[in-house]
């Protein structure tokens, strides 16, 4: 086992030297770190109305009119700086010198609020104030239909819109938890074709160490790579306020798929010989794999969205299910494994 551990050390070492594999986990490193504001910029191309949910951002409006109103309160909770004007005159000035980025003119006049609002000449920046402005002043709309006897039943929902839910668990986690098996497929062909290339894997082979004890290294240094790369991005992710259920059998399933990936791209290494053709076939397989699975329900995506969401029908037994299809194709591996290196490529 000492034999075993040294080429898995040594397997980890030589990561440090591949800049693409150093690249691609950077750019990992950014999504985990920065992935509420990554939530929040994918979100506001798909839904413009979730800016006003989720960003935090803090703008200054002037109200006119009544300055005990539950606007201000609304306008408050949704960090909004309200500064009152007892003229149209006084919040003009304001908004000219740039004191106040929106003006709320509200006239309260027999039981009829007459409302008007205006914003920068900008369009970017009057999009985004109105769309942080729309929630508050949604609510005081609300407020005033049930102060007058209507009330509206769609008031009882509470939670995050169905935006946010869906891209933070359908989007950003299995991207962050399945990334480092592509990582480590790309790992795992680097290692094999250079051995092959280099004709050292023959030197190994020819020392007291069995073809599949070398192969098993090889597959377990970049298994223990993703492993520690999905961890890590479980607690950024935490740090982002996305928090992630059945953590345990999320860890597991990314394992277990980096596991499958690298055994492939293992196979494919020893089958084709060179890295040029390794990595394109292994770089099909993977793109028309993650394609097709989308059309099944079983596909490690919607497991992974499942677990992670917390899903009352969805447990060990599913993920056990690709457990059997690694040794599966563990065992073929090994068989073929030395038929496949005694064939000239």
């Amino acid at each position: 086992m000492s034999a075993f551990y040294a080429m898995v050390k040594r397997e980890l070492r030589s990561v440090t030297r591949e800049k693409t594999i150093m690249i691609a986990i950077v750019i990992q490193l950014c999504i985990a770190s920065f992935s509420s504001v990554i939530l929040i910029g994918l979100m506001s191309f798909y839904d413009p109305d979730s800016i006003g949910l989720n960003a935090r951002i803090s703008i200054k409006a002037g109200v006119i009119g009544d300055a005990n109103s539950p606007l201000v309160g609304f306008l408050n909770d949704c960090n909004v700086k309200v500064t009152a004007f007892s003229s149209p005159l006084d919040a003009e000035d304001a908004f000219e010198a740039g004191m106040i980025d929106a003006i709320i003119f509200v006239l309260d006049d027999s039981g009829v609020v007459e409302m008007k609002l205006f914003l920068p000449q900008s369009e970017s920046l009057s999009t985004v104030i109105l769309m942080i402005l729309k929630e508050p002043l949604k609510r005081y709309e609300n407020y005033l239909r049930q102060a007058n006897g209507v009330h509206v039943r769609y008031l009882d929902v509470v939670g995050m819109p169905s935006t946010t839910y869906e891209f933070r668990y359908s989007f950003i986690i299995p991207v962050l938890m399945f990334f480092p098996a592509f990582v480590a497929g790309s790992m795992v062909i680097d290692s094999i074709s250079e051995e092959l290339e280099n004709r050292t894997l023959e030197t190994l082979w020819s020392a007291p160490l069995s073809l599949n004890l070398v192969f098993g290294a090889k597959i377990t240094a970049a298994l223990v790579l993703a492993v520690a790369q999905c961890a890590l991005w479980s607690v950024l992710l935490r740090f982002n306020r996305v928090s992630i259920q059945n953590l345990g059998l999320v860890l597991l399933l990314a394992a277990v798929i980096a596991a499958i990936i690298s055994v492939v791209s293992a196979f494919a290494s020893v089958y084709f010989k060179d890295r040029e053709r390794s990595q394109f076939m292994y770089s099909l397989f993977v793109s028309i794999s993650a394609g097709i699975s989308y059309f099944f329900d079983f596909s490690p995506i919607a497991l992974m969205t499942r677990l992670s969401t917390g899903d009352y029908y969805t447990g060990i037994a599913d993920v056990a299910m690709y457990v059997v299809l690694l040794l599966v194709l563990l065992a073929g591996f090994f068989y073929a494994a030395r038929r496949l290196i005694a064939v000239p490529g």
